[in-house]
């Protein structure tokens, strides 16, 4: 038995791709908010759909705990629960509509909820979450159980079904991080993620974040949570919280799933020492800025335990990053690439294409950004409009009756782009070849073993670079 339960939607055997690939972290939205309740004395379980079958699972969950109140709570820390996935989408409303055929109060908190209000509503929801959620969710539970679960309470950074008002503005974000307890790791089983991790790629890897939010204005970038603040840990909290899960999990990779990590001055240099004098250097991964990183940070990281970086190179073309009011230039994606390096830093680029204005020769400009920086890794997706930015603003007018991917595999364009959706995929499909290969040649190259079978599908190569310059003319939307 549960007062509260909470769950996710986000099921990774609904996303054939990322099933694949078998790369799992625990949901920790719905850890912290459990958390943060537990620590008020309120008895809380967790549903971790993230190596779950299918919804049935959820059903058990619900007869198993017969809660009051049903927590759909979608990891914000998490880019593909934002992207807000159909699949995942549906999901949601079959947990919805099972939460409620219990007599449970369903309330939601996730990205896709606060776009598309009135459809979450429609499948059951009672409540959505607007904006950073912990403590609203604590003061709504306490107004439903003073006024009763049929009331509709009108607090701020709350919509409730029915209500006469639909708040837009989400809650002031919370600012001081270290008043949070720390997820309630406890209720995860991290022994089977270790089991999954080890098996498919040898290490187990867990997930932390240090901070909430991002200052920059990246005009394709949604923030419906955490808005454009940004508040961060303080480096002493967060290692407590790396000696806490070295006793509780001993991890071997650690990714922090901040959208910055370590944006304010100093911040990594003192992470680093305080690693360091705790002995709990861990390998990890991060997020970071290109023009951000100085041979001051990059020194840090190393110290701390960085293994990659991952940039939002974007574009090789300073006439798509303007375009995207990204703040920062294709040197500066170089430069930072050259001091990670020097640090023995792995470097890996989130690429995008198809954003308004994009022409071939721009295409062509990040392909050789790619050739001349061979990063470690590449992710390749097409811009995607999401509610609130404005870049959905601008194309508004373009958009197809489809406003969001299946699943991580889709690659559609949303919107009437520079070119059609098969070209871009066959873009994808093309860069992903040549660049494996190149990457294989270069191993190769230095005598250490690679993988040949990269290097015997580029003979199709020519045919593919032939196949893209035939599409660029036959594909494109507009003169």
């Amino acid at each position: 038995m549960a007062e509260v339960l909470f769950g996710q939607s986000y099921f990774l055997r609904f996303d054939p791709k990322l099933w694949e690939a078998m790369q799992p972290y625990p949901p920790l939205g719905a850890l912290y908010a459990a958390s943060w309740l537990r620590s008020l004395g309120r008895e809380v379980a967790l549903f971790d759909a993230m190596l779950a079958e299918s919804t049935a699972e959820w059903e058990s969950c619900l007869d198993r705990h017969s809660p009051k109140f049903a927590v759909l709570y979608e990891d914000s820390f998490n880019y593909l629960s934002k992207m807000c996935l159909l699949r995942m989408r549906r999901a949601a409303f079959e947990m919805i509509g099972q939460a409620k055929q219990r007599g449970a109060v369903v309330i939601v908190s996730a990205s896709d909820a606060t776009d598309n209000l009135e459809d979450y509503f429609s499948h059951g929801a009672d409540y959505v979450l607007i904006g950073e959620g912990e403590h609203v969710l604590s003061e709504l539970l306490e107004t439903l159980e003073g006024e009763g679960a049929g009331a509709a309470p009108l607090l701020p950074g709350v919509a409730a079904r029915g209500g006469d008002k639909l708040p837009s503005v989400p809650r002031r974000p919370s600012r001081d991080l270290d008043r949070l307890p720390f997820p309630a790791w406890d209720l995860v089983d991290l022994e089977r993620y270790r089991r999954v991790w080890r098996e498919r790629h040898g290490f187990f890897s867990i997930n932390l974040v240090t901070t909430r939010g991002c200052p920059y204005r990246c005009n394709w970038c949604a923030k419906p949570i955490f808005g454009q603040r940004y508040n961060a840990r303080s480096p002493e909290n967060v290692v407590e919280e790396m000696a806490l899960l070295s006793r509780m999990a001993a991890p071997d990779h650690i990714w922090f799933a901040d959208d910055i990590f370590g944006l304010k001055k100093g911040w990594i240099e003192r992470f680093a020492d305080l690693v360091q004098d705790r002995d709990l250097r861990t390998p990890f991964k991060c997020l970071q800025r290109s023009d951000l990183i100085n041979p001051s940070n990059a020194e840090a990281l190393q110290r701390a335990g960085c293994r990659t970086v991952w940039l939002g190179a974007e574009s090789g073309s300073q006439k798509i990053l303007d375009a995207m009011d990204k703040g920062a230039t294709v040197e500066d994606c170089l430069r930072a690439t050259s001091l990670l390096r020097g640090q023995g830093i792995e470097v890996g680029f989130f690429l995008q294409f198809g954003y308004p204005g994009e022409e071939w020769d721009d295409i062509l400009k990040t392909v050789r950004m790619v050739r001349r920086s061979m990063p470690d890794d590449i992710g390749i997706s097409v811009s995607y409009p999401l509610p609130g930015t404005k870049f959905h603003e601008r194309v508004r007018k373009d958009l197809g009756l489809k406003r969001n991917w299946d699943d991580g595999n889709d690659l559609a364009m949303l919107y009437q782009g520079p070119f059609t959706t098969g070209f871009y995929r066959q873009v994808h499909k093309t860069l992903h070849k040549e660049y494996r290969a190149r990457k294989a040649l270069k191993k190769a190259m230095r005598g250490e073993s690679a993988n040949l079978k990269p290097l015997l599908r580029a003979a199709s190569l020519p045919w593919d670079w032939a196949k893209l310059q035939w599409m660029r003319r036959t594909h494109a939307t507009r003169a």
